[in-house]
């Protein structure tokens, strides 16, 4: 199983591959700067060259960065969607140096702005700013569905796809679905899983699925609210989320943690709990297949 959560990255790459190694984790999730602004650390190419190498020593899974939160590209104010673009720009720019080859963001949220002209925007910015041949995949995140954000639905993300059309980029457009907000979107991921991915197969594709967000859920059920659980301390609960992680047509994936932790020690203990319950999983199938 590749899993990891999300840490810092403040003292380098190198050292958050080994932190990640410390607690039993084969990938880790990281900003690509401060998450709440603007500021982006220089990137020590040494730091990242040693950071390659460890990762290719162990067998370390592809490295998901996040864009800052206050990325939106759907935005009615020109100065806030003329930062998205600025961002988002120097970021592409940015993956072309580091040792990861993923990139996800919350595709935006329109507040005064039609949804049309929203969606067009957020194409724009991807049409303009990702990087022809490079090897990143960018990923447009399922959200929970608060306020007058996009992507609380696969058809939402269709929209964006589509308003990409056959420009380059779009062959390395993908989407990355999170759990809890699957869950507060309305999508009955506790009975009907195969369900929802069907639904997902029907819609967009499982070959552009790339990543998963593992995280239980604070709110109930179609809530339509983003608050993260730790995984078995919400509404989701630690079976259905196992389920998930141990589920055939997800095999192959990195899944990331976001829950709420005191300190690494809790990832640890998560990415134990996952990772014997995907193992036992499929030991047993082995045995079954074997008969």
């Amino acid at each position: 199983m590749i899993i990891g959560p999300h840490l810092s990255i403040s003292g380098g790459y190198k050292k958050t591959v080994e932190q990640a190694l410390s607690i039993g984790a084969s990938t880790f999730q990281a900003f690509s700067r401060n998450p709440r602004g603007g500021a982006a650390a220089k990137i020590d190419e040494d730091d990242v060259s040693k950071a390659v190498k460890l990762m290719e020593e162990h067998s370390f899974g592809p490295i998901l960065i996040h864009a800052p939160y206050t990325l939106n590209m759907a935005a009615a104010k020109p100065e806030t969607y003329e930062f998205a673009k600025q961002c988002f720009g120097d970021d592409m720019r940015r993956m072309e140096k580091l040792p990861a080859h993923l990139y996800v963001f919350h595709p935006g949220s329109i507040t005064t702005l039609p949804y049309e002209q929203g969606i067009e925007q957020i194409a724009q910015i991807l049409k303009e700013q990702m990087i022809p041949d490079s090897e990143t995949w960018v990923l447009l995140e399922t959200m929970s569905g608060k306020g007058s954000e996009v992507g609380k639905n696969f058809e939402q993300l269709v929209d964006i796809l589509n308003a990409v059309g056959n420009a380059p980029c779009r062959e390395r457009i993908g989407v990355c679905i999170d759990t809890c907000h699957l869950f507060s979107a309305g999508y009955d991921i506790v009975n009907h899983f195969d369900e929802v991915l069907d639904r997902f197969d029907e819609k967009i594709g499982l070959n552009l699925l790339k990543a998963v967000h593992m995280n239980d859920s604070m709110n109930p059920f179609a809530s339509f609210k983003d608050r993260h659980a730790k995984i078995g301390e919400g509404k989701i609960g630690f079976e259905v989320l196992a389920e998930i992680a141990a589920n055939s047509r997800l095999q192959g994936l990195p899944f990331f943690l976001e829950t709420p932790q005191e300190d690494i020690s809790g990832y640890a203990d998560e990415i134990s709990r996952l990772s014997k319950f995907v193992e036992e999983r499929q030991r047993a199938q082995k045995s079954i297949d074997k008969i």
